[in-house]
């Protein structure tokens, strides 16, 4: 890929940019988002460049952020919300599950409401409680809702323009450990928002990750091929909704699959992800579908997060499991 390095929050900071220079409609809102640019600093330099009135401080409240947004939206606008961390977006579950996702539906088609909510997600950082959670099953369960999660620079950059650009309500997950890690970004190129993107193909397993989790899918390969062993990553990008074909063609192709991701594998993607493939490829299975997560636990203090979160070691056993299952 060509094109400059520059890292995933800076990769966001110019896709915002980039959208709103093109649109007068975008506004960005949320707390600290303004002089600050935010906790991660992701809109750093905005309200400088585009004013107060497009760049809006909003006072400390997750609901009323929403519930403005959804007014600017009927009245022509294309709002992007802030959420200053995953575990503050719970105020503003109402607003986004009873009428975000629910007005077009309501309304029989005639109204939408572009609406993206930012939300950098999951661990890795070493905060308090309610700073490192991985809520993405309940808003991807919701009808109504796209949710996507970008990995990477280049996917950054194309992915907040193209769910902003979008006229369904976007959940957009950024992981929040990756905002400092760097790649080339290639302003000219994209996929769709809702396609997957095989990030490394093989032809022994395959695993499947999304967001915090892909370096680690990664990580993990690149471990195991030093063992002989071709291991294949895809990156879903789209949670609701699943790129599933993409995932039916790599599982054809390997016959095991292991899903990773930081949540809880009770009620996870992972659970959906499993049913779905084996649903499209019973017959090529050679092994269960197997999922690493998190354990069902609250989020623990932050000398545990290491041996709470899935890592490659666990990843590589659960691809051992996989590999050597026997009936």
């Amino acid at each position: 890929m060509t094109g400059p390095t520059m890292s995933l929050g800076g990769a966001l900071n110019l896709g915002l940019r980039t959208a709103m220079e093109s649109d007068d409609r975008v506004v960005v809102m949320g707390e600290d988002i303004g002089s600050l640019g935010g906790v991660f600093r992701i809109t750093d330099g905005l309200q400088k460049q585009f004013g107060s009135d497009r760049v809006v401080d909003t006072p400390l409240a997750e609901s009323g952020i929403v519930g403005t947004a959804i007014g600017l939206a009927l009245r022509g606008y294309r709002p992007v919300c802030e959420i200053q961390f995953d575990g503050f977006v719970y105020p503003a579950f109402d607003q986004i599950v009873s009428q975000l996702a629910k007005m077009r539906a309501r309304s029989n088609g005639t109204i939408s409401l572009p609406i993206v909510i930012r939300i950098p997600v999951g661990g890795g950082i070493g905060a308090v409680e309610h700073h490192s959670e991985s809520n993405e099953a309940y808003f991807a369960h919701t009808a109504g809702l796209r949710v996507v999660a970008c990995s990477e620079a280049n996917d950054a950059y194309h992915l907040i323009q193209q769910a902003i650009q979008s006229d369904d309500p976007v959940i957009f997950y950024e992981p929040k450990r990756q905002y400092w890690h760097k790649s080339a970004v290639d302003e000219s190129t994209s996929r769709q928002m809702n396609e997957a993107a095989v990030r490394r193909s093989g032809t022994d397993c395959t695993l499947v990750a999304y967001g915090p989790t892909v370096p680690t899918a990664l990580a993990a390969a690149e471990a195991a091929e030093e063992d002989g062993y071709s291991i294949g990553v895809v990156d879903l990008r789209s949670l609701s909704p699943l790129d599933t074909d993409t995932l039916a063609a790599e599982v054809q192709g390997s016959g095991r699959l292991v899903v990773v991701h930081e949540a809880s594998t009770f009620m996870g993607m992972g659970a959906e992800i499993a049913a779905s493939v084996s649903e499209k490829c019973f017959r090529h299975l050679r092994a269960p579908v197997l999922r690493v997560g998190s354990y069902n636990l609250p989020y623990p203090a932050a000398r545990l997060e290491g041996q709470f979160l899935p890592d490659v070691d666990r990843v590589l056993e659960a691809v051992d499991r996989s590999l050597f299952f026997q009936e």
